[in-house]
């Protein structure tokens, strides 16, 4: 089931042009957690992009956020974010 869950994260994302998308389940690191409880899950993304170019940390954050934003709460209780632009790989 994660792993359509995973797809799905792939897919809002695609708005962004990823160069790198990894997206880590983490959902056994959280076992007994309430998100755990509801079936929501917890991942991390490690996202590349240059639309990223010239934005804050924060404001590259809220991109991803917002390309997911019908995912959470649920079926994804947590998500992590690292972001990158292609000249800092």
């Amino acid at each position: 089931m994660n792993q359509d869950r995973t797809q799905l994260i792939k897919e809002r994302l695609q708005v962004l042009e990823p160069i790198h998308l990894e997206i880590i389940d983490e959902s056994h690191f959280h076992q007994g957690h309430s998100g755990n409880q509801s079936g929501a899950s917890h991942f991390r993304v490690m996202i590349t992009s240059k639309k990223f170019e010239g934005l804050t940390l924060l404001a590259q954050q809220r991109l991803v956020y917002s390309a997911v934003a019908d995912l959470l709460p649920y079926p994804i209780h947590a998500l992590a974010v690292n972001t990158r632009v292609p000249t800092s790989i």
